[in-house]
This record gives structure tokens, C-alpha cells and sequence, in this order.
């Protein structure tokens, strides 16, 4: 059939059934004119093209299918960057899309001619030019292909613009095969298995390439057949609900009492899925005394990278451990029974330890934000998606058993970029993923302010999304370090001048609350979840104690 390149790529997202296109148009020539003819890939208009990236990415790690965005040449790619980054380094399927100036133009001055790869090729998987329209079928396919086999990651194609019109016979398009995944050498997952059940105190560490393999289904059976206690990064949460007996917290900077407790006395450290990067092993220093380490990762380069392993598994996640299923013995372990026993012990002695923390609160000022996000899990509660930035106050989102996350695949937190804004624009492309499911983003003041420009997008595109801000009037983190670190002297961290966050969603068509009292804190949460019931995205706006940080937070920063 003839079409011209931007046709080919339409009908290619159609035959990949992609939902959505997150960016803004540019020249009206140029994709969003196909894209009007689509009755099944729909152009999803945001205020800034990062958040059309962010969106994306949020979209890829709900679904774990391909999330595509798009940006205008020059600025407009450059305002890609910054989304495209945290894709690459959390590991996301992204296809990001654009036009080139003309092969005709290229070189001497063209209007926003921009060295578009060189930006993309250090931080994407593939960056291309379609040179030919008749391969632009093949570029799609194969971008695809790139983006969501192996270590998933993002992929860049552009088109020059005078191709981008060629109408030309196209060959037939060939869906992609996605998810093309290694699986492990059989005589090391037997080695896996006698490595278990010869140890005393075995712990699994999921990360992020757990959730992208989803491996939901085996990490919890290996979990229980081993008696294996589960902790995660803040990439592998999600990967069981977190009132499962066997999960027992988060690592690294992200850890609480009964977490370090079973982390630092395991005698074997299993990793699933994570390079155990900087925030998760505390500059690598975080390692059980004497433990061995078994390291199964799909990407070769990542193997001994950090730790050297005492077993290496180069393998998808769920392949390994679907291979792990297979050879072990019908009869359970010994010791599994009384591992389990003594985990329950511990793990409901840290429950009542959190239920207790706040019964000293004034309810009457303002509001801890370890309340905060208990509070969300009591009204909120199942079948919702948590969408996380990374600021000092939000971080209690990240301290489990705090704030938990109830489902399986419940979790869109950043990458260690942690580019700020990603969850304020990200919750969108949550909730749209799934529309089925409550979504709320845990940001701070500074976040917000990086993203808020797309509560508008989330009234347009009937995505009710409730944000809580946890409002300090300052960049908390930099602030607490300046005042810790620095001796208190303070510069260009707190923010004398703020928005009227209520004003700026009310006028966005949102529903919205100031909350200045703890007493306050759960019915205005509650009237937020009924406005997102009803259609109506949501703003909750929170006035909170600056000095809440729970000791984990102290201990890293001590030991980092």
C-alpha cells in the first residue's frame, strides 16, 4: 500500500496496538495529521514535552508494554532528554519519535536543526534516521524489538522532514516480537538450590528487572517454598503485596528496623533483577558480614560489577526462577517452618512499632509525613498504584511497613536519576494505563512545581489522579543537608514566594484541599478518593513537619 513515512509509523503503532501518543505537535504536516485519521492510537497533548516522556514511562512500567512519546525538533527533542534519561536508567521500554530538518536543508542552518543523535545515542538503547521511507516499517519494528528485549530500554527514531511526506509503496509491516528474554544455565540454577537450602538465613533482593520481567507469580512461590524472606529497591516494590508474610522491607537508604535486621544477618544475599546501586547498598557498604552472594541479572555487563558473585545467573528474572521451580525437590526444606515462625515473630513486632509512631502527634499542628502516608494506605487501601517522587519529606512513601504496597505491579517509582517531576506528570500516564485503579502521587513542594502545568492534561484526559503534597515551602532534601551538613547555613533551598497550590488546581478544574492539622488529614484524603471516584483528579495539599525523618534516612547519610 502506498503511504507516506508517518503513515507507515500510525499504522505500525496500530499493529503494535500502542494507545497513546504522550507530546505536542509541531509543524501540523508532521505525525499528529496521520495520527488524526487513527481510530485506535490516541494523541495525548501535554503542557511541556518531559512530562510527554515522563507519561510514557509511567505508562511502560504499568503495562510493561512500550510507551511512546514525541517531541518537535530541536528544544522539543532536547526537552525529551531529560524523560529519556530516567527511561534508560530505569530500564524502560520508550520509543520517543521526531522530525529531522530536511536532507535538503541539513547543514546549512536548517530552522531547528539540532544534532539530534548525538543527544539520544548516549542514553538511549538505539538512536536512528529513517534514510529511506520505504524503511520506516523496518525502523518501527525494530525499535521496538530493541527497546523490550533483553534489558529493556528506550529507543529514538526521527525522520527527516522532506522524507517524512514521500509517499511511496510500503512493504508490508511485521509486528515485532517482543520480549525476546535469555534463560539460565541449568547446572547454576541447581547450584541456586543447593546454595538455599544449605544456608541458614537466605534473603531474596528484588529490583526493578524483577517487575520488568514480570516475575510476580514465581518470586512468590520461590519465596514460599524456600521460606525466602523478600525485601526490594524501590524498582522491585510491588513485586508481591507487601502484607505478605514473607516480605519484609526495602534496602539501603529505604530500609527500617526489622529490614536491616534480616538483611544484615543473612548468611546467603540472593539479588533478582538489580545492580544494587549507590542508594541501595549505601555506597556498596551495606553487605551482610560473611554472606555469599549469588547475582542474577539479565544484562551480562552488570555481573561483579559492584560485588563479585559467589554465583553468577545471567538470565531474565522469571525465567531463572521458573527454572528454580522446576528442579526443586517435592518435599520442603528443613528449617523452613522455623525460619518462617521466627519471621512472623519480627515482622508483627515492626508492625506494632509503626502503629505506634505517631501517638504522640499535636493533631493540631502540622502534619507528619510518616501520618501522611500511613494515612493514604488506610483510605486508599487495595488496587491502587502509588506514583513516587524523591524528596526528603516523601520519602517516608519508600520506609515499608509505613506506607505498603497492597498489589502486585503497584508501584511507578523513579530511577536513580530521579529527575524531580517525574511522578507529578507520570501518575497520568498511570492512571491511563490502567483506569481501572485508584492512582496517587506522594510529591513534595519542589516536585510539584515541576509538574503541576499538567493538571490540566489530567482534566482533559479524564485521568483523576490524587497528589499529595507533602509542602515544607523549601527543597527539603538540600535544606536538611545544608542545615546538617553546612552548619544551618541556608541558600536558595527554601521558597519565599509559593504558589497557592489549591488556587492552581481549582482554576485547573480539579478538586482541592489545604491541609494544616493532622485531625484534618484523613477526611480531606477521603474526599479526594470520592472526587477521583467521581471523574475529578485531585489536589491535597499538605502543610507538613519538616524534622520527620525516620532514622534509616540519618544512618545512610552517617554511613554514605
Amino acid at each position: 500500500m502506498r503511504r507516506n513515512p508517518w503513515q507507515e509509523v500510525v499504522h505500525a503503532l496500530e499493529t503494535e496496538h500502542v494507545p497513546f501518543v504522550f507530546g505536542l505537535p509541531g509543524n501540523a504536516k508532521h505525525f499528529y495529521d496521520q495520527l488524526y485519521d487513527s481510530d485506535s492510537v490516541r494523541a495525548v497533548l501535554v503542557r511541556h514535552e518531559t512530562s510527554g516522556a515522563f507519561m510514557a514511562m509511567a505508562y511502560a512500567r504499568v503495562t510493561g508494554r512500550v510507551g511512546v512519546c514525541y517531541g518537535c525538533p530541536g528544544p522539543g527533542v532536547a526537552n525529551l532528554v531529560p524523560g529519556i534519561l530516567e527511561a534508560y536508567s530505569g530500564c524502560t521500554p520508550v520509543l520517543a519519535l521526531s522530525v529531522r530538518a530536511s536532507t535538503q536543508t541539513e547543514g546549512m542552518g536548517a530552522f531547528q536543526e539540532t544534532d539530534h543523535l548525538g543527544m539520544m545515542r548516549p542514553i538511549t538503547k538505539w538512536a536512528v534516521t529513517v534514510e529511506r521511507p520505504e524503511r520506516t516499517g523496518w525502523t518501527i519494528r525494530r525499535a521496538i524489538q530493541i527497546a523490550t528485549s533483553g534489558k529493556p530500554g528506550p529507543v529514538y527514531v526521527e525522520i527527516p522532514a522532506d522524507i517524512a511526506l514521500q509517499e511511496v509503496d510500503m512493504p508490508e509491516y511485521v509486528p515485532a516480537e517482543p520480549h525476546l528474554r535469555p534463560g539460565p544455565e541449568i547446572e547454576r540454577v541447581a547450584a541456586l538450590d543447593q546454595m538455599i537450602t544449605s544456608a541458614e538465613r537466605p534473603v531474596m533482593v528484588c529490583g526493578g528487572g524483577a517487575i520488568l520481567s514480570r516475575a510476580f507469580e514465581e518470586v512468590q512461590k520461590v519465596s514460599e517454598r524456600y521460606g525466602l524472606p523478600v525485601l526490594a529497591t524501590p524498582a522491585g516494590r510491588g513485586i508481591m503485596p507487601e502484607d505478605h508474610p514473607l516480605f519484609c522491607g526495602s534496602v539501603g537508604l529505604y530500609r527500617t528496623e526489622f529490614p536491616k535486621h534480616v538483611y544484615q544477618s543473612a548468611d546467603l544475599l540472593i539479588t533478582l533483577g538489580s545492580r544494587m546501586e549507590e542508594f541501595q547498598s549505601a555506597s556498596f557498604s551495606y553487605f551482610p558480614e560473611g554472606a555469599r552472594l549469588v547475582q542474577i541479572d539479565i544484562d551480562p555487563f552488570e555481573i561483579g560489577r559492584n560485588w563479585v558473585p559467589d554465583l553468577a545467573i545471567q538470565s531474565d528474572a522469571r525465567l531463572a526462577l521458573s527454572h528454580l521451580l522446576a528442579v526443586v525437590r517435592n518435599e520442603q526444606p528443613g528449617g523452613v517452618e522455623r525460619r518462617m515462625d521466627q519471621l512472623a515473630a519480627e515482622r508483627s513486632a515492626a508492625l506494632e512499632r509503626m502503629a505506634r509512631y505517631n501517638d504522640d502527634d499535636d493533631l493540631d499542628g502540622p502534619v507528619k509525613p510518616s501520618r501522611v502516608v500511613r494515612s493514604i494506605n488506610q483510605v486508599f487501601d487495595r488496587n491502587t498504584i502509588t506514583v513516587l517522587e524523591n524528596g526528603a519529606a516523601d520519602l517516608w512513601a519508600y520506609y515499608w511497613p509505613f506506607h505498603q504496597i497492597l498489589d502486585r505491579d503497584g508501584l511507578v517509582p523513579p530511577a536513580e536519576q530521579t529527575a524531580m517531576g517525574l511522578g507529578v506528570c507520570g501518575a497520568i500516564g498511570a492512571k491511563l494505563a490502567a483506569p481501572d485503579r485508584q492512582v496517587v502521587c506522594t510529591t513534595g513542594d519542589g516536585a510539584f512545581q515541576m509538574g503541576m502545568h499538567e493538571l490540566p492534561t489530567a482534566v482533559d484526559e479524564r485521568a483523576p489522579v490524587t497528589w499529595i503534597v507533602f509542602n515544607d515551602a523549601a527543597l527539603g532534601w538540600p535544606n536538611w543537608t545544608q542545615r546538617t551538613a553546612l552548619g544551618g547555613r541556608e541558600i536558595a533551598t527554601r521558597f519565599h514566594t509559593h504558589f497557592d497550590f489549591v488556587a492552581v488546581a481549582t482554576g485547573a478544574g480539579c478538586h482541592a484541599e489545604r491541609v494544616e492539622r493532622a485531625r484534618d488529614l484523613a477526611g480531606a484524603l477521603e474526599r479526594a478518593r470520592n472526587a477521583n471516584q467521581s471523574g475529578v483528579p485531585a489536589v491535597v495539599d499538605v502543610v507538613i513537619d519538616p524534622d520527620d525523618h525516620h532514622p534509616g534516612f540519618h544512618e545512610f547519610h552517617e554511613v554514605r
